[in-house]
Parts: C-alpha cells; sequence; structure tokens
C-alpha cells in the first residue's frame, strides 16, 4: 500500500479545479492589496500614519493567526476520516472569509478627522476577522498541494494549470473592481466588494472538486497517527522548522517576494490617478496586459522547468528575471507605454509563480523526511508567518514615501485628489518599481545562496518517503 500511495495520478480536469481555490486568493490578493489601503487614506481621508498602524496591527494578528492555525489544523478530528485532513476546513474556512470582505469598505460614515479612532478600530477589527477565516482557508488549501500530487511532472503541470487559474484571479482583482469603481465615491467601492463576493461564492463552488483528498492518501494519514506518530508541542514544532535551513531560506526570499507583490498591488491606484492621470477604469488595460503576459510565458517557463529538471536552478533564473524586469517601470509616466511594460513585467513574474508550488512542495518533502511526519499545515503556516512581514513593510513604505515626498490625500471623503508636486509623482514611482526592484534582488540573493535542495537530493527524499509510507 506504501509504495502506491505515490503512484496515485489526477486529472488536469481536478488539477483546474484545485486551481480555483488559487483563484480566490489572488483575487483577494490582488484587490484586497490594491484598494483597502488606498479606500481608507484616498477615499475616507483617514491619516495615513492610522492607516499604517491598523495595516501593522492587521500584519501582526496574521503572523500568529497562521502558524497557530496550521498546527492545530494538522491533526485528525472526528470528520476527518470522511471527509480528509484539509477539504472541511477550505469550506469552514472558505465562506465565512468571502463575505467578511464586504465589511472591510462598509465603515461608519464619520468624519476622518474627529473619528479617526473609531476608523482606526474599524480597519483592526474587520481586517483580523477577514484574515481569521483566510487563515483557516489559505493555510490548509495550500498546504493539500504537496500531499495531493508527488511526482515531479505532476506537481509541475498542476502548478501551471493551477497558476493560470490563479492569474486569472489576480486580473479579475484588478479588473472586475475597476469597472465599479469611482476613485473619490466612497459608495462604488461597496457596491465592487458585493460583486466579488459573489464572484468569489461562485470560484469556491468550482474549486470543491479539485479540494478533495485521495482516499487512500486519507487512510495512510489516520493509519500513522494509530501507530502512535509524535505530536510535539506549538513551541518545539517551531524550534524544528527554524533548524531546516533549505526550508527557512524558500520562506525567507518568499517574504521578499510578498513584499514586491503587495507594494505593486496596492501602488496600482496611486501610479494610475496619480502619476498616469487615469481613471479606475483604464486599470482594465493595464490588468489585461499583465494577464497576457503571464498567460505566455507560464507554458514556456514549464517546458523550462521539464527540460532542466532543476526547481532550484529554474526558480533562481525565474527570480532574476522579475529583478530585472521590475526596475525600469519606476521610469514610465505614460499610459500607453505602461501597458506594453507591464505586458513585459508579467512575462517575467510568470516564471517565478510558477515555480512557487513545486519547490514548496520540495522543501516540504525534505521536512518529511527530516521529520518522519506529514506536518504540511504547520508549514504552510509558518510561511505565512514569515511573508506578513511583507504588509508591514507596505505599510511602513507608503508611510514613509507619502510623508518624504509630499503626498496629498484629500481630507474628506468622496473629494478630488489633489494636485500632486513632481516629488510626490516620483515618490509614488518609487514605491511601484524601484523598493520592489530592490527587494527581489534580495530575494534571488538569498535563493542562490542559501537553498540547496538540487536534483539529486529530491530524489533521495522521495525515496525516503517511499520508505516510510508517507
Amino acid at each position: 500500500m506504501e509504495q502506491k500511495t505515490m503512484e496515485i495520478k489526477h486529472s488536469k480536469k481536478s488539477m483546474i479545479s484545485y486551481g480555483f481555490g488559487k483563484y480566490i486568493s489572488e483575487f483577494f490578493n490582488m484587490c484586497f492589496g490594491a484598494y483597502v489601503f488606498f479606500f481608507y487614506e484616498r477615499v475616507i481621508g483617514l491619516n495615513v500614519w492610522y492607516t499604517s498602524a491598523g495595516y501593522i496591527i492587521f500584519a501582526i494578528w496574521n503572523a500568529f493567526n497562521d502558524p497557530l492555525v496550521g498546527y492545530l489544523t494538522d491533526r485528525p478530528f472526528k470528520f476527518t476520516k470522511r471527509w480528509g485532513r484539509r477539504f472541511p476546513w477550505v469550506l469552514i474556512g472558505g465562506i465565512p472569509w468571502i463575505l467578511s470582505y464586504l465589511l472591510i469598505f462598509s465603515p461608519p460614515t464619520i468624519n476622518p478627522v474627529d473619528g479617526a479612532w473609531i476608523l482606526f478600530l474599524w480597519i483592526v477589527v474587520m481586517t483580523c476577522l477577514y484574515d481569521t477565516f483566510a487563515s483557516i482557508f489559505g493555510v490548509n488549501f495550500y498546504a493539500l498541494f504537496p500531499d495531493k500530487f508527488r511526482d515531479d511532472s505532476e506537481r509541475r503541470t498542476a502548478s501551471i494549470l493551477s497558476t493560470l487559474i490563479g492569474a486569472l484571479g489576480t486580473a479579475s482583482g484588478a479588473i472586475i473592481p475597476s469597472l465599479f469603481i469611482v476613485w473619490e465615491q466612497r459608495g462604488t467601492y461597496i457596491v465592487q466588494a458585493g460583486v466579488v463576493v459573489i464572484i468569489c461564492m461562485v470560484a469556491l463552488a468550482l474549486a470543491i472538486p479539485g479540494s478533495r483528498e485521495d482516499r487512500e492518501r486519507i487512510d495512510c494519514y489516520l493509519e500513522k497517527c494509530e501507530e502512535g506518530m509524535e505530536r510535539k508541542s506549538f513551541f518545539k514544532e517551531f524550534g524544528g522548522i527554524l533548524k531546516n535551513k533549505n526550508f527557512m531560506a524558500y520562506i525567507i526570499s518568499f517574504m521578499f517576494y510578498q513584499s514586491l507583490v503587495a507594494i505593486m498591488i496596492g501602488s496600482i491606484p496611486y501610479i494610475a490617478e496619480g502619476v498616469l492621470g487615469v481613471v479606475a477604469e483604464d486599470v482594465t488595460l493595464i490588468m489585461a496586459f499583465l494577464l497576457i503576459g503571464m498567460f505566455v510565458s507560464m507554458p514556456i517557463w514549464g517546458k523550462i522547468a521539464d527540460k532542466t529538471n532543476n526547481d532550484r536552478r529554474t526558480m533562481i533564473i525565474a527570480a532574476t528575471v522579475l529583478t530585472i524586469g521590475t526596475f525600469p517601470l519606476m521610469f514610465i509616466s505614460n499610459y500607453y507605454i505602461m501597458i506594453i511594460a507591464i505586458f513585459i513585467w508579467g512575462f517575467c513574474e510568470g516564471g517565478y509563480w510558477v515555480m512557487l508550488g513545486p519547490v514548496f512542495s520540495i522543501a516540504i518533502d525534505e521536512s518529511v523526511v527530516l521529520t518522519g511526519r506529514r506536518i504540511e499545515g504547520t508549514y504552510q503556516g509558518f510561511q505565512t508567518f514569515v511573508s506578513r512581514a511583507a504588509l508591514v513593510i507596505q505599510a511602513l513604505t507608503f508611510s514613509i514615501v507619502h510623508t518624504l515626498t509630499g503626498f496629498k490625500a484629500p481630507t474628506a471623503p468622496n473629494q478630488p485628489l489633489p494636485p500632486q508636486t513632481e516629488l510626490a509623482k516620483f515618490g509614488i514611482q518609487i514605491h511601484f518599481a524601484l523598493i520592489p526592484a530592490i527587494l527581489m534582488l534580495i530575494a534571488t540573493i538569498i535563493l542562490w545562496r542559501y537553498f540547496k535542495i538540487t536534483p539529486d537530493v529530491v530524489k533521495a527524499n522521495k525515496e525516503k518517503i517511499a520508505e516510510l509510507g508517507l
């Protein structure tokens, strides 16, 4: 039975269905990242440092919430035998997570100066509620990948297909809200939130078949539990993760990549309105070309990965290309040139994005060999714990750059953006491209210098996992 568990194959239809879970995550990553900070600073008129403080508290809660969720959900429950370890939590977290997005854009209608503390508390409470359910969904959904897809080639195929669906989520998160949003009109943000909720509920239903676990995997896991698999304390588990050098190199690099994503996504409304001088609807074309660039690049990167059969090398190449492709965006202030440049950038990012699943999986395989257990949820939670520093970096970047360059936000809701100085516009370009490029360069160096899971190590780890029956 142990060897048989390693031979389970999954249809492309199942992989695409799994991808709709990633669609939801990427949809929210984009629309939350692009519009929440902007909504409170630009539309509501809340002071940037209140907004940043709310974001930082949210990030701290997010950081500690995810590893705890991962640790708690790694153990079997009464429903595990019938429904599996991950699938029930995907639904338990997914439904309220989607619904809670609407609350973030429904703060009380009060003066942003006199009622600053009330608005600040609203950000904190609603984003933390949103994140709690997001953690239950995300930790279990992403922890499912390395356990469900075991073969290297299957992992790459599943990663390409699910990432293509995820890219649709990224594009949807940028395009769909922009169809309803008018920069200064508060009510339009509530409308877009309602539309987002409906779309993501449909996507969750489509994700159900691909998020189900294989009967053989469930039985194998429960059998190992019944044999007395060791259950360590929360802090001992984390101490063990800190000793896993390759995994730590991967997640620290991932943190810097997430910082790039968070800052660039959050910069989109600022760059569109403040530098390019376009309305929200014009963001649609920019994001459409980003999507096309990703779509064109993903099969190419998949073929490169299959040809080299070296996930580490392919990811380092992709990270280098993404670093180089980010820097020139700093100098663009023309809308049509930006469309072309963002297509090229999407092509660059597609490679790194495709390789995240396979590289995370080989890091998890090594953790199974080192620990003799499958605790993907704990590892996924720890990854999120570290990567949530990206939200703090985003908030501090915006606050510091806007303060130093004199960015002017409206002082009341439903007002147009005041004219910006050239220095303020340059500041937006700095946090749109220069800072992300530097962060991605750091991520690339860390991968190259400290992540050492070569093809020979991958092969040896798979053989050991087969021996363990895991």
